[in-house]
C-alpha cells in the first residue's frame, strides 16, 4: 500500500508560479512511476505530467508543455511539479498518482494509488 500526500497548492495570480510536492510512503519509492493529474471544476480528471521510476523519462500534456516541470527525489520519496506562467485555465484540484511500473503513463487507469488532491486557484 502506498500513501500519497500532496502539498503547496494555493492561490496565485496569472503569470505566477507554484511548486507542488507529493510525498509517498512507499517502501521503495523508485519502484513506482509517478504522475500528476488535475480536475477543473465540473470537468473530468485529466493528465498533466508523468515521470519514470528514475526520472529519466518525462511526459507532459500539450497544454502545460514548456511551462510545467516534473521531477522526483527518490531519496526523499517525493515528486514535484513546478508550475510557471500559470493561467486561469490551470485552476483545478491537482492529484498525485503512483504506478507500480517503471515507465510513466497518461492513463488514469494506469495508476494504482492516488493522493487526496491539492487545490490550485489562479486569479486573472
Amino acid at each position: 500500500q502506498v500513501q500519497l500526500v500532496e502539498s503547496w497548492g494555493g492561490l496565485v495570480q496569472a503569470g505566477g508560479s507554484l511548486r507542488l510536492s507529493c510525498a509517498a510512503s512507499a517502501r521503495t519509492f523508485s519502484d513506482y512511476a509517478m504522475g500528476w493529474f488535475r480536475q477543473p471544476p465540473g470537468k473530468e480528471r485529466e493528465f498533466v505530467s508523468a515521470i519514470s521510476f528514475n526520472g529519466g523519462m518525462t511526459d507532459y500534456a500539450d497544454s502545460v508543455k514548456g511551462r510545467f516541470t516534473i521531477s522526483r527525489d527518490n531519496a526523499k520519496s517525493t515528486v514535484y511539479l513546478e508550475m510557471n506562467s500559470l493561467k486561469p485555465e490551470d485552476a483545478a484540484v491537482y492529484y498525485c498518482a503512483a504506478r507500480a511500473a517503471l515507465a510513466p503513463s497518461r492513463r488514469r487507469d494506469g495508476y494504482d494509488y492516488w493522493g487526496q488532491g491539492t487545490q490550485v486557484t489562479v486569479s486573472s
